[in-house]
């Protein structure tokens, strides 16, 4: 019986009810995909594992490494697999076309990410040819590259045009995993570089350690930068996920604008629905003085305001919900190479709710106390 009453409150003034709903409907999507933009942001720090470890030059990133330090590190104490790269740069066609390349040492990094699921057939003909490479399931789609069709990349730190063969695809363990990578083997990057660039061959930009546990990451970090100090080439050793907060923590500013713009979002909406239920409640207002009359006290009336502000901002935060996962589909397909894990986290959805909930409570407030306070005769005396 009270349910009806409520449905019948709210849509009393339906084109006003409606375009409440759509409009909370409207704040909690916006809310939702703000904050899965900076979910996706921290994506990789979410996905780092707390054995890894990375180590660069102390300097920055753009400084090499001499391919030497690798025996010296895997020959240290907790260590147990180490693996090496270069960050490639380089895009497929034209500039636009670009994503995450890189050259690795394919074996040993392969062993410290067993999150890159690939099949053992692919997996043996990836590690056989020189000129083989590993790519991610959603970079190979976007593309439209199958095993077997032969890419060319056009570099940009290491000029020229550079052949590959696709020779296996990986997919995620988890939704966290970056699925828009192109790995391919180091040996085949120093060996070119040795005839055209020898300057610039047996040199890396950097080193993974996968350790025995965590509690020996900080220790063997701090080993290793010791081994290299005052070297030509000192280092920087950090735990993955510093590794990756460090990027994040330059786009720091942008973050936080995101966050203040989603709860800018939810303050607009609150103060929609707030009016809408002043609206409701000074249009009603000679009903609650009868209701009061008829002996009906405050915790009726405040479960009439408070049900009619609670069921408009669950119909509209339910519909908010439901389109956030069709937004942040197509929002992947546009941005996808920007964004390679783009997921609606639960929670992002219990958030979602939470907004919602908050919306209906705080815009019933300031008309509930307005309904409440109001005396019987001066209620009778309104019209309308």
């Amino acid at each position: 019986m009270l349910l009806k009453i409520l449905f019948r409150n709210a849509l009393r003034h339906r084109l006003r009810s409606t375009l409440t709903v759509i409009g909370v409907a409207v704040a909690i999507l916006a809310f939702g995909l703000l904050r899965t933009v900076v979910d996706a942001w921290y994506a990789g720090v979410e996905a780092s594992s707390s054995t890894r470890l990375v180590t660069r030059n102390a300097i920055s990133l753009i400084f090499p490494m001499p391919l030497s330090y690798y025996e010296r590190i895997r020959r240290m104490e907790n260590v147990e697999i180490v693996s090496y790269g270069n960050w490639f740069g380089a895009y497929y066609k034209e500039e636009k076309n670009f994503f995450a390349n890189f050259a690795v040492q394919a074996e040993t990094y392969l062993q410290i990410y067993p999150e890159f699921v690939i099949t053992e057939e692919q997996k043996h003909d990836f590690l056989a040819d020189r000129k083989g490479a590993l790519v991610g399931a959603k970079l190979a789609d976007r593309f439209g590259w199958r095993v077997g069709d032969t890419v060319t990349l056009i570099g940009t730190i290491f000029p020229g045009n550079w052949e590959f063969t696709i020779r296996a695809l990986y997919r995620g363990r988890t939704r966290s995993v970056d699925e828009f990578q192109f790995l391919f083997h180091w040996d085949y990057l120093n060996e070119t570089l040795k005839e055209s660039m020898p300057d610039r061959a047996d040199q890396v930009g950097f080193f993974f350690e996968d350790v025995e546990t965590p509690e020996f990451a900080a220790a063997t970090a701090r080993a290793i930068d010791s081994q290299f100090e005052n070297s030509m080439a000192e280092t920087l050793t950090e735990t993955e996920k510093a590794f990756q907060m460090g990027f994040v923590a330059m786009s720091e500013a942008i973050l936080m604008i995101i966050q203040l713009v989603s709860l800018v979002v939810i303050f607009i909406i609150l103060a929609v629905a707030a009016n809408t239920m002043a609206m409701s409640v000074r249009e009603r207002m000679r009903e609650y003085a009868v209701l009061k009359t008829l002996g009906f006290g405050g915790p009726w009336l405040a479960t009439l305001v408070l049900g009619e502000s609670m069921l408009i901002a669950a119909a509209g935060g339910l519909l908010g919900i439901a389109l956030t996962f069709p937004a942040a589909a197509a929002f992947r397909e546009a941005v996808g190479q920007f964004f390679p894990v783009f997921v609606v986290t639960r929670q992002t959805v219990l958030l979602d709710a939470l907004a919602a909930l908050s919306v209906g409570l705080l815009a019933a407030a300031f008309p509930l106390w307005t309904a409440l306070r109001v005396r019987i005769a001066e209620g009778l005396r309104r019209i309308g």
